[in-house]
């Protein structure tokens, strides 16, 4: 097989995206480079824009453009008085796709004691803010069932107990 560094350096970079492994990369590789003009350019321009024009919101931690404000904490379309309290985007993304919730979301960027995680790290205090500042009335919190994310639930409670807002959590486990 030919040893080609460029190749290697991408197959290792998308083997380290979630659910691919280096078999995956490879067949990956193997048809961007079959399709060039079709796939390579446009990706590349197009992972250069988003390097470059997206960024977390610093209130809420949705995803923004800089280019324009952020679509969650700053919507004037629709007034909400529940948010809705996740651990990630991809969290934020499989409730919103459920069309379920309505209202704000908090993403935290993660949980108390995960991998380099610290309480400090989070935008705790930043929900707290916007539970003060937008008079909201309930906070749900949609964080998982693993230690980490029912410490991290435990910890947002406590740091919201001097506003006096409802706070609910999503049902976990099986019915009864």
């Amino acid at each position: 097989m030919q040893s080609i560094s460029e190749i290697e350096d991408l197959v290792k970079l998308i083997s380290k995206l979630p659910g691919l492994g280096p078999k995956s990369a490879k067949r990956i590789v193997l048809k961007l480079i079959n399709n060039r003009d079709e796939i390579i350019k446009p990706m590349a321009n197009t992972l250069a824009q988003v390097y470059k024009n997206v960024t977390r919101c610093n209130l809420c931690g949705a995803l923004k453009s800089n280019t324009e404000g952020c679509s969650n904490c700053e919507n004037i379309k629709e007034k909400f008085n529940k948010i809705c309290v996740v651990e990630d985007i991809a969290d934020q993304w499989s409730i919103e796709n459920s069309n379920i919730f309505k209202g704000y979301f908090h993403i935290l960027g993660g949980t108390i004691s995960s991998i380099g995680q610290r309480k400090e790290d989070l935008l705790i205090d930043a929900l707290v803010e916007r539970v003060k500042k937008d008079k909201i009335e309930e906070v749900i919190l949609a964080t998982s069932a693993t230690v980490e994310g029912q410490t991290t639930a435990y910890y947002i409670q406590d740091s919201l107990k001097k506003t006096k807002v409802k706070v609910t959590k999503l049902a976990q486990g099986l019915p009864v």
